[in-house]
């Protein structure tokens, strides 16, 4: 039985950031691998680093030492327009924040990024995408027209619409209420497994990492918990019968 491709390797990594006071270390020897396909959740407090080692896995951020490899690629020595070249149609992300560009329709948000990864039918596609995640009759509004859900789920449809094989979530719920938070849950595990794409999530709620297949757990810049939730069931229902 062959292992499946990983998706994300992470191999000590560090991050090393300047400060006032001084270099800060956020990123202390992280070691990761994630296969592709799996859904995985990093919890960890406040300044744990959580948001940093996405960023660093995603290429938006270098890490100081150590190699970071994506989808077979490695990026960790690639400059920005070899890492912009990369990211288009591999990866995809979402934002707490949505980062939608304010003078552009839902739609032209969605279809931009795929008409600069030349994409032909750019227009088509980010149609669908729309439609997928129910703002099918939302195309021609403006992000100040819609609501922070809506303008999440125009979000999600960027990142999506080009079929990226790993999808990058940093506390994507966070700026909702809980019903609208659901629901955008909900897509964001729907419609990557309909793609078989790698979700790696960051998140402080355990509700949302639990509905995913692992859980990591960062502190202090390191790992200190890597389980999934397949053991971990096993587990409780071993220690229950006994």
């Amino acid at each position: 039985m062959h292992n499946p491709p990983q998706a994300i390797v992470l191999e000590d990594v560090t991050l090393t950031l300047a400060s006032i006071a001084g270099p800060v270390e956020i990123l202390k020897g992280v070691s990761l691998s994630i296969a592709a396909g799996e859904t995985v959740a990093l919890l960890g407090p406040s300044g744990s680093g959580k948001s940093s080692l996405l960023m660093v896995a995603a290429g938006l951020e270098s890490a100081s030492s150590g190699r970071v490899i994506v989808d077979g690629v490695d990026i960790t020595r690639l400059g920005e327009d070899a890492l912009a070249r990369f990211r288009r149609g591999r990866v995809g992300i979402v934002f707490q924040s949505f980062h939608l560009i304010p003078t552009m329709t839902a739609l032209e948000n969605v279809a931009v990024p795929l008409e600069l990864s030349g994409a032909g039918d750019a227009f088509d596609r980010a149609r669908d995408g729309l439609a997928a995640v129910g703002l099918g009759a939302r195309t021609d509004h403006y992000p100040g027209q819609l609501s922070g859900g809506e303008q999440q789920r125009v979000a999600l449809a960027r990142a999506i619409a080009p079929g990226p094989k790993v999808l990058f979530a940093d506390e994507p719920t966070g700026n909702l209420d809980g019903a609208t938070g659901k629901e955008v849950a909900d897509l964001l595990f729907d419609l990557p497994a309909r793609a078989g794409a790698t979700l790696f999530l960051v998140t402080h709620e355990e509700a949302l990492a639990a509905r995913c297949s692992r859980i990591v757990r960062l502190k202090d810049g390191r790992i200190v918990a890597d389980a999934s939730m397949l053991r971990q069931a096993q587990h409780s229902a071993s220690t229950g019968a006994a």
